[in-house]
């Protein structure tokens, strides 16, 4: 399965950009590809978007950046180099949408990659059901609290550093899915964390 992580210009696939991406492909986790790029012409800044990704409006307007198209044209071309391409992440239906925005923009005609996709949010909130563990709940919201820093710490991971980076999210969800499928650490980063419910 391809890992992936996103960060953009904001939520809304269709108005706003990429503006960075992570991946690596779960069954050979040294094979990653983290890029760059510059929003397309007219894409949608949200305000609140810098608090997450941490790069400013000049730099992810920055002329010298590959474009948004050459990025996925290059994700495109990593991924068919994967034997499963299903992807996987946290929220990963927004990652996908972005991706499926983007290579549309980028006149690709044909998206050959699957609408299902491997969520962490709900790998973890059966690991902790089977496990007897009660899901956190957001009382307020009325729905589930298991945000990626949440799903890190059950897995016995730090929080991921802010504001992200999409390769330190991708890598941070191939190892959460490691851990809830497998029982096993992934990424050299991790080794010196222990699995909790393994201990």
């Amino acid at each position: 399965m391809l890992v992936i992580d996103i960060e953009a210009s904001g939520v809304d696939y269709q108005q706003c950009s990429i503006i960075s991406l992570g991946a690596l492909d779960l069954s050979h986790p040294e094979h990653q590809l983290y890029e760059e790029c510059h929003i397309w012409d007219g894409a949608h800044i949200e305000p609140g978007a810098t608090a997450v990704h941490g790069m400013s409006d000049a730099q992810i307007t920055d002329p010298t950046k590959q474009s948004e198209a050459d990025l996925v044209h290059k994700f495109i071309q990593f991924a068919e180099m994967s034997e499963d391409t299903t992807f996987a992440g946290q929220n990963v239906s927004f990652d996908r949408d972005f991706l499926q925005a983007a290579a549309r923009r980028a006149g690709h005609t044909e998206w050959k990659f699957a609408h299902r996709t491997i969520d962490t949010h709900t790998l973890c909130y059966m690991h902790m059901v089977k496990r007897g563990v009660t899901p956190p709940l957001d009382s307020a919201k009325k729905h589930s609290a298991l945000n990626l820093d949440a799903v890190l710490r059950y897995c016995g991971i730090p929080e991921e550093p802010k504001p992200h980076n999409a390769l330190t999210g991708a890598k941070s969800h191939a190892e959460v899915i490691s851990r809830l499928l497998y029982d096993k650490k992934l990424l050299p980063e991790f080794d010196q964390f222990a699995i909790p419910w393994l201990s």
